[in-house]
């Protein structure tokens, strides 16, 4: 069996193959025994290129940016699953406009042109706020609707490894938290390793076809039972530090950028919480072993 052949003779394309989510969406579709065709830029990282290569997955070089370069990339491919965005890691000439909004556009017609059955987008649930990345990722949505092509739009709330890892202040190890508004809303936190098995479980399912779907991860919990929480796995007092709501509300009012106004609005959806029913997308896509608060949490200690 060749990186351009599966049990199945479908072949996957994954558009932000290198990153986090990307990454372990080829590695659960090559587990599989799904054919995988990785898009990655000639700038990308040449060890996450190799770890790629070494899952069996066939590379094809490409930029959002320059749409000549999507149709070879697209040629063959039943699926095409993009996880891209320019907000995590950006390079020269990458914003929410050339990348999560025209670049995405760029991709979804490279697809649709390709013959491509199924377009699987991840985004992010329905803010109720106005900003630039959140208008990027309706556009793009509301064009795969559009197109000829069956679709899945995925919605996760809060990524845990994101929102409650060191980076963004949430510290279990030195004992620091920082926390968005008053911690006292509750969010259905999910981990990307569980996104990535959503994703790979809607791949050649018939269930999954035209459909929007939210994800969430087993636990409910605001920022503050979290906290509590790593107190009691770790034996120790953790130090919260309030960003209050008011101050996230100044920030997105004064932002001049798009990534500043984006950045803050999304710390305002966590400061309001996002607790969600699974039962319907659990129907539409069986996945059986989630990854809990409290595991990933035990995991970074």
């Amino acid at each position: 069996m060749t990186s351009t052949q599966s049990m199945t003779g479908d072949l996957c394309l994954v558009a932000g193959s290198t990153g986090m989510l990307g990454s372990e969406i080829c590695r659960l579709l090559s587990v599989q025994g799904c054919a995988v065709r990785a898009l990655v830029r000639t700038s990308s990282n040449p060890d996450k290129v190799a770890r790629l290569k070494d899952l069996g997955a066939e590379i094809i070089h490409g930029d959002l940016k320059n749409p000549g370069s999507l149709k070879a990339a697209c040629r063959g491919a039943s699926t095409v699953i993009s996880t891209v965005s320019s907000t995590v890691a950006r390079q020269q000439g990458d914003s929410i406009e050339s990348v999560d909004l025209q670049g995405q556009l760029n991709l979804v017609e490279a697809a649709e042109q390709a013959g491509v059955g199924h377009f699987i987008l991840v985004s992010f649930p329905t803010i109720d706020l106005d900003f630039p990345l959140q208008s990027a990722k309706r556009a793009v949505e509301e064009r795969i609707r559009r197109s000829r092509m069956s679709y899945t739009i995925l919605q996760p709330t809060c990524f845990m490894e994101v929102w409650l890892g060191p980076a963004l202040g949430f510290d279990v190890a030195s004992a620091t938290a920082r926390i968005y508004g008053d911690g006292q809303r509750k969010t259905s936190w999910i981990s990307f390793q569980d996104v990535a098995r959503f994703v790979t479980a809607a791949v050649g399912n018939p269930q999954a076809k035209n459909t929007v779907i939210k994800l969430g991860g087993p636990d409910a919990m605001s920022p503050l039972e979290v906290v509590r929480l790593a107190e009691q796995i770790a034996g120790k007092t953790i130090h919260v530090q309030h960003v209050p709501e008011e101050a996230l509300r100044a920030q997105y009012g004064a932002a001049t950028d798009s990534l500043q106004k984006s950045f803050a609005a999304l710390m305002l959806y966590y400061a309001h919480g996002d607790a969600i029913d699974m039962m319907e997308a659990l129907r539409i896509l069986p996945v059986n072993q989630r990854q809990s608060l409290r595991e990933y949490l035990q995991a970074g200690i």
